[in-house]
């Protein structure tokens, strides 16, 4: 990509302060964005994340924000455009994560789940989408997860979430696909990200085991992706979803 294809666009990050959301908020600045990392508790690491950015020379800010709330969504929008500008840029990355079986699924866990990394998307999407029409520009990655791909037995709630982001992202990318708006998404496999911690290692020894890579990925092999469909070299592309899984998912 061009080293600053995305000079002075304001781009916003959910989940921005850590792993994929990190990297994807580095890549960014990299490519010449304003970014706004967005975080839910972290602080300090969010901080970082923009401490880090202006370091190189670039512009961020760090915007707490719950995205499963209508109201705290708004409020972050109306903090990045008057801090930034408008959004032009979004990456959904803000996500819970469950592996428990379904007899420790209850509402309350099931609800979690759709709350934040399904309708916390929507919600982020649709306070900057109309915006994006107006403008005739607007750019959106959402992450998703191969576990909404594949029966997910030990993920139930968190798998039927990320299927529902994939469905979004093909239904919403074929509707405003007219209006230059391009929504696209991406489905890591095992990636080595603080989530892993509540995975136990005999289950992550399976894991790679099964990967027919062998490895787990880097957050920083997703971000690639992310700023692919970000930038005009997938200027074809809408509605479609990358899979990165070491093999351990293949799409026809």
């Amino acid at each position: 990509m061009n080293e600053l294809e995305l000079q002075n666009r304001t781009a916003l990050v959910t989940g921005g302060s850590r792993g994929i959301g990190r990297s994807c908020c580095l890549q960014l600045a990299a490519a010449g964005a304003k970014v706004a990392v967005n975080f839910i508790s972290n602080d300090s690491a969010a901080r970082e994340v923009v401490e880090q950015i202006e370091s190189g020379g670039g512009q961020a800010i760090a915007c707490k924000a719950d995205v499963s709330s209508p109201e705290q969504v708004q409020m972050m929008i109306g903090q990045v455009e008057k801090q930034l500008g408008p959004v032009e840029v979004l990456v959904n990355n803000a996500g819970v994560f469950d592996f428990v079986p379904h007899d420790q699924t209850p509402l309350k866990v099931w609800k979690r789940m759709l709350d934040v990394n399904l309708t916390g998307c929507y919600l982020t999407i649709w306070a900057v989408k109309d915006d994006m029409i107006r403008r005739g520009f607007g750019r959106i990655v959402n992450i998703a997860s191969i576990a909404g791909l594949a029966p997910r037995p030990m993920s139930i709630a968190y798998s039927v979430s990320k299927a529902g982001v994939i469905s979004l992202t093909k239904s919403l990318g074929v509707a405003i696909a007219e209006h230059n708006v391009r929504i696209n998404a991406v489905a890591p496999g095992l990636i080595d990200t603080e989530i892993l911690a509540d995975v136990d290692q005999g289950s992550l020894d399976d894991l790679i085991g099964t990967t027919p890579m062998k490895r787990i990925g880097k957050s920083d092999e997703i971000a690639d992706l992310v700023l692919f469909l970000l930038s005009e070299r997938s200027s074809f592309m809408t509605g479609q979803t990358l899979v990165a899984s070491g093999g351990r998912v293949t799409l026809p």
